[in-house]
C-alpha cells in the first residue's frame, strides 16, 4: 500500500492508449455545441461492441480530458452515428456510455438505422429500453444529418456529417503527443534546473585557488548544457505552434477549432512558463557565477597577501636586525650603504604591497561579499608599508647623527692632535725674542679661531643634540675626546700667558697716541659681537644702533620675530601631533574596534584641510620665515609670496561647522580619549583643531606689532602691504563662514562672481506696484536684513539663529531676495540721515532704502558698490 501510495498519479496521455486511439470509435473533432460544449462523436464502427472495457473507458477518458474545464462543465454532446448499422447496435452503444461515460453530458444525437425495418425496431427499442439507459440527459433520435444540422452548425461537424469542419484523426493523435511530449520536456527541464540550483546552493565555497578554478569550471560547463537543453525545449515548443497552426498560415479562409486554439493556447503557456523557468534559473546562476567569481577573487588576493606578506615580515625583521648605529665614520657609512640596500631591496615588495592594497579596495568597491575579510588585510599591508617606510626614515635619520656625530669626534681629536703638535714643534729657544713670542702667538691665535668649527665647547648642548644615539661607549668617547679638547685648549691658554710675558719684557715703552678712526679695529672682540639678526634688525628700522630708543626698537622687532617663528614651530609640531596622534590613528586596525560608529569614513570632516595645512606650514612657510633671522626685510614677502597659498584657511573654515557637529556627536568616544593619553595632551582634540583658526588671526597681530617698530624705515610700505593681505584673508574666510550659510537660494551662489561684502542692515522698500497701505508700512517699519554684494547680484538674507544640542548659537541666512547688479543705481544720502543710502532698482520700480550701524560703514558699502557699478560701465565700453 505504502508503494502504491508514493507512486506519482498521473493523467493519460496519448502514447499510453495510441493503439485504441488509432482505432477511431471515439474522435473529439474539436467541433462545439451553440453553447460551447464539446462534441465527441462514435462514428460507425463495426466491431464496436467487441471494444473491451478498459479500452473503451481510457479512450472516452481521455477525451473528456482534454477541452478546458470551463468548456467540460457545460457537459459533452455526443454523437453516436448508427446510420449503417443495427438497433443492436444503438442499443448497445447506448448502453455503454450510459455506464461508462466519466464527463458530464448535455444531449445525445442518435444517427439511427436507416434500413426501414431496423428504424422500426429502433423507435420501438428507445421508447421501451429508455429508462435503462439511466441517462439523465436528453436522447434525441436523429433520421439523418439534415436533422442534426438543426441542432448543431455545419461548421462544427466533420465531413461525414454533413459538416465543413476539417479533422484528421492521424494528424489530430500526432499533434497530441506532440503537445504532451513537449509538456513533459518542460518538467523535466524545470526539474533538471530545479536540482541543479539546489547542487549550486548547497555547495560550499573552497578555501584554495585551484578548488575554487575547477569548481568554477565545471560549474560553468553544467550551466551551458542545461542552457542548450534549454534552447532545444523552446526550439520544440516552436515548430510545435507552427505545425498546429499550419492550417491558418497556409490558407486565410481557414480558422483554427476551439480544441485546436485550446492547442495553442497550452503550448503558448508551455513556452511562458519555459521563459519564466529561464529568466529565474539566469537570475540565479548570476548570483551564483559572481559569488564564485568573487570566490576565486578572494582566494588569489589571499594567496598574494600571504606571499607578500611573508616577504614584507622578513623584511621587517631583516631592518629590525639593523641595530648597530655604527661606532666609526667608516662603520657608519657602511652601514647607510647597507640600510640603502635593504631600502631599495624592498621597493618591489612595497610596490606589490601597495598594488595589492589598491586591488582590495577595488573589489570592496566593486561590492564584493568578503568586505570584511579584505579590509583588515588591505590595512595591514599599508601599515607594514608604512611601518618600513618609518623606521626607514628613522634609521637614516640615526645613522645620520651617528655619522655627523663621529665626523665631529673625528674632527676634535684631529684638531686636538694638531694642537698637541704645534705646541710641541714651537722651539723654546726661538720663543725668548720678542719678534720669536709674536710670531708664536699668531701662530696659535689663528690655530685657535678654528676651533669653533668643531662646536664641541658645550657638553650640555652636545649631548641634548645627540642624546638619541648616545650609547654609553659613544658617550665615553665622546666625553674623553672633549676632556682632551679641554686640556689641549687649557695648554694654550698657559702657553699663550707664558709668551705674552715674554714678549711684553722687551717692548719697549711708546708713546700712547689716538688712533685714527679708519684705522681703528673693524672686527670687534669675539666676547661683544653682536648677532648678524641684530645688525640686520638695526638696519632694517632704519636706526644706526647708536641710540637708546634705536636699541629699543631693534630689541622689540628681534622679540617679535623669535616669537613669531617660535610660535610657528610650535604650531606645526601640533598639527603633525593632531594629524599622527589622532587622524593617522583612525586607520590603525588594533583602535578600528573603539571608532564610534557615527565617525566611520568621515575622517574628512572631523580635521577638514588640516593636512594641507601642515603640509605648506612644514615644508614651506615655517623654512622662509627662518630664513628672515638673517634677513628680517624678506619678512613682509613671505606673507604677500604666499598670499594664494593661506587661501587654505578658508576651506578649513567652511568645513569647521561640519567638523564641530560631528566632534559633538562623537567627542567623549574611547578612542579620542585614548588618542590623547597617548599624546599626554591635557586638552582634547577639539581645542587642537582650533588652532589654524587661531594661528591664521595670529598673524595680524603680530605684524601689527611689528609695524610699531619700524615705523617711518623702508620696510614699512611692506609690512602694510603684508598686513592689508592677512587682513584680506581672515575677512574672505569671515565671508565664506557666512555665504555657506545661506538656504532658500535655488541658484549657484559660485555663479554670483566674487563675495565683496556682507553685514547686517535695517532696510525699508517701496514697490510703485505695490498697494497704498503696504507701501506706507514698507515705509516705517524697517526690516533687519544681511546683504551679500557680489560683483554679478546684492543678496537678500533673514538672519536666524538656532541652539544645537545646548551649544552655541548658529546663524543660517534664509534667502529673501536679489538684485542684479547690472540693473541697480544708488544715491548716497537719504532724508539727511548720513547712515542711510539708497539702492534702486529696474528705474525705481524698486526702492530700498538701507541703513548702517554707523557712517564709516555706509561709506565702505557704498564705495564698494560705486566700484562694481564702474567696473561693469568700462565692461559695456
Amino acid at each position: 500500500t505504502d508503494e502504491i501510495m508514493q507512486q506519482e498519479i498521473r493523467p493519460l496521455v496519448a502514447v499510453d492508449i495510441i493503439e485504441q486511439l488509432h482505432r477511431q470509435f471515439a474522435i473529439l473533432s474539436g467541433g462545439r455545441g451553440k453553447d460551447g460544449a464539446p462534441i465527441i462523436t462514435f462514428p460507425e464502427f463495426a466491431g464496436f461492441s467487441e471494444i473491451p472495457d478498459d479500452d473503451f473507458l481510457n479512450v472516452v477518458t481521455y477525451l473528456t480530458s482534454i477541452p478546458s474545464l470551463e468548456a467540460a462543465s457545460i457537459g459533452f454532446i455526443i454523437i453516436i452515428d448508427r446510420r449503417r448499422d443495427k438497433w443492436s447496435a444503438v442499443k448497445a452503444s447506448l448502453t455503454r456510455i450510459a455506464g461508462a461515460f466519466p464527463g458530464n453530458l448535455q444531449l445525445v444525437f442518435v444517427l439511427r438505422p436507416s434500413r426501414f425495418i431496423q428504424r422500426a425496431i429502433a423507435d420501438i427499442g428507445i421508447k421501451l429500453y429508455r429508462d435503462d439507459f439511466k441517462m439523465k440527459v436528453p436522447i434525441i433520435m436523429l433520421n439523418s444529418v439534415s436533422d442534426l444540422h438543426g441542432y448543431i452548425d455545419k461548421s462544427q461537424l466533420t465531413r461525414e456529417l454533413g459538416g465543413t469542419l476539417e479533422y484528421g484523426h492521424s494528424q489530430w493523435i500526432h499533434h497530441r503527443t506532440a503537445i504532451e511530449n513537449f509538456a513533459m520536456t518542460v518538467k523535466t527541464t524545470a526539474q533538471m534546473l530545479q536540482t541543479f540550483g539546489t547542487d549550486l546552493a548547497e555547495t560550499e565555497l573552497p578555501n584554495d585557488v585551484q578548488c575554487t578554478e575547477e569548481l568554477l569550471s565545471s560549474h560553468t560547463d553544467h550551466h551551458s548544457k542545461l542552457k542548450d537543453e534549454l534552447k532545444l525545449a523552446v526550439k520544440q515548443g516552436a515548430t510545435l505552434l507552427t505545425c498546429i497552426r499550419e492550417p491558418v498560415t497556409r490558407s486565410a479562409n481557414s480558422k483554427l477549432s476551439p480544441d485546436e486554439l485550446e492547442n495553442v493556447a497550452t503550448v503558448e503557456r508551455l513556452l511562458a512558463q519555459l521563459d519564466e523557468t529561464e529568466k529565474a534559473f539566469d537570475q540565479f546562476w548570476t548570483k551564483h557565477h559572481l559569488k564564485l567569481e568573487q570566490c576565486l577573487q578572494l582566494r588569489h588576493f589571499e594567496h598574494d597577501f600571504r606571499e607578500v606578506k611573508l616577504t614584507l615580515d622578513n623584511l621587517m625583521e631583516t631592518q629590525a636586525g639593523f641595530a648597530d648605529i655604527g661606532d666609526s665614520v667608516t662603520r657608519v657609512e657602511n652601514l647607510l650603504k647597507e640600510q640603502k640596500h635593504l631600502e631599495e631591496k624592498g621597493q618591489e615588495p612595497l610596490e606589490k604591497a601597495q598594488s595589492l592594497a589598491l586591488h582590495g579596495e577595488q573589489l570592496i568597491q566593486n561590492n564584493h561579499y568578503a568586505v570584511d575579510s579584505i579590509r583588515p588585510k588591505c590595512v595591514e599591508l599599508r601599515r607594514i608599508c608604512d611601518d618600513f617606510t618609518n623606521e626607514t626614515k628613522k634609521k637614516y635619520d640615526i645613522l645620520g647623527k651617528s655619522l655627523e656625530l663621529h665626523k665631529q669626534l673625528d674632527k676634535a681629536s684631529q684638531w686636538c692632535e694638531a694642537g698637541i703638535y704645534l705646541l710641541a714643534s714651537q722651539a723654546v729657544d726661538k720663543c725668548q725674542s720678542q719678534e720669536g713670542a709674536e710670531t708664536a702667538l699668531v701662530e696659535i691665535e689663528k690655530f685657535l679661531v678654528t676651533a669653533k668649527e668643531h662646536q664641541l665647547s658645550n657638553p650640555k648642548e652636545f649631548y641634548n643634540q645627540f642624546d638619541m644615539i648616545l650609547t654609553p661607549e659613544i658617550k665615553a668617547n665622546a666625553q674623553r675626546i672633549v676632556q682632551k679638547l679641554e686640556d689641549v685648549q687649557e695648554m694654550f691658554d698657559k702657553r699663550q700667558v707664558s709668551l705674552k710675558k715674554l714678549a711684553a719684557k722687551q717692548t719697549r715703552p711708546v708713546q700712547p697716541v689716538a688712533p685714527h678712526p679708519e684705522s681703528s679695529p673693524k672686527r670687534a672682540s669675539p666676547k661683544i659681537t653682536r648677532p648678524a639678526a641684530v645688525e640686520n634688525l638695526g638696519q632694517f628700522c632704519g636706526a644706526p644702533g647708536r641710540g637708546p630708543a634705536a636699541q629699543n626698537g631693534n630689541h622689540a622687532l628681534v622679540h617679535i620675530i623669535n616669537e613669531l617663528i617660535e610660535t610657528e614651530r610650535v604650531y606645526v609640531e601640533e598639527l603633525q601631533s593632531i594629524i599622527e596622534g589622532y587622524a593617522s590613528e583612525m586607520d590603525n586596525p588594533n583602535l578600528v574596534h573603539l571608532i564610534p560608529s557615527a565617525l566611520q569614513n568621515k575622517k574628512e570632516i572631523l580635521f577638514g584641510n588640516l593636512p594641507e595645512i601642515y603640509y605648506f606650514h612644514n615644508r614651506i612657510f615655517l623654512k622662509e620665515i627662518e630664513n628672515c633671522i638673517e634677513n628680517p626685510e624678506l619678512l613682509a614677502r613671505c606673507f604677500l609670496k604666499r598670499k594664494e597659498d593661506l587661501q587654505i584657511y578658508e576651506k578649513y573654515c567652511q568645513n569647521k561647522p561640519r567638523s564641530e557637529a560631528l566632534w559633538r556627536q562623537c567627542g567623549d568616544s574611547i578612542f579620542f580619549q585614548e588618542c590623547q593619553r597617548k599624546l599626554d595632551h591635557k586638552l582634547s582634540l577639539d581645542a587642537y583643531l582650533l588652532k589654524p583658526v587661531q594661528r591664521i588671526t595670529k598673524y595680524q597681530l603680530l605684524l601689527k606689532e611689528m609695524l610699531k617698530c619700524s615705523k617711518n624705515s623702508e620696510g614699512t610700505a611692506e609690512l602694510e602691504e603684508a598686513l592689508a593681505t592677512v587682513l584680506d584673508i581672515i575677512k574672505s574666510v569671515n565671508d565664506s563662514m557666512h555665504q555657506i550659510a545661506i538656504t532658500g537660494y535655488e541658484g549657484d551662489v559660485s555663479e554670483l562672481g566674487k563675495l565683496l561684502m556682507q553685514g547686517s542692515f535695517n532696510v525699508w522698500t517701496d514697490h510703485k506696484k505695490g498697494h497704498n497701505k503696504v507701501k506706507d508700512l514698507a515705509r516705517f517699519k524697517p526690516m533687519q536684513r544681511h546683504l551679500f554684494l557680489y560683483t554679478k547680484m546684492l543678496l537678500f538674507c533673514k538672519k536666524r539663529e538656532e541652539n544645537t544640542d545646548g551649544h552655541e548659537k548658529t546663524a543660517s541666512y534664509s534667502f529673501k531676495n536679489s538684485l542684479k547688479m547690472s540693473t541697480v543705481g544708488i544715491t548716497e544720502n537719504v532724508k539727511g540721515d548720513n547712515k542711510k543710502f539708497e539702492i534702486w532698482y529696474n528705474g525705481r520700480e524698486e526702492v530700498y532704502i538701507i541703513q548702517a550701524s554707523s557712517v564709516e560703514l555706509k561709506n565702505t558699502w557704498i564705495s564698494e558698490i560705486r566700484k562694481v557699478l564702474t567696473g561693469q560701465l568700462e565692461a559695456c565700453r
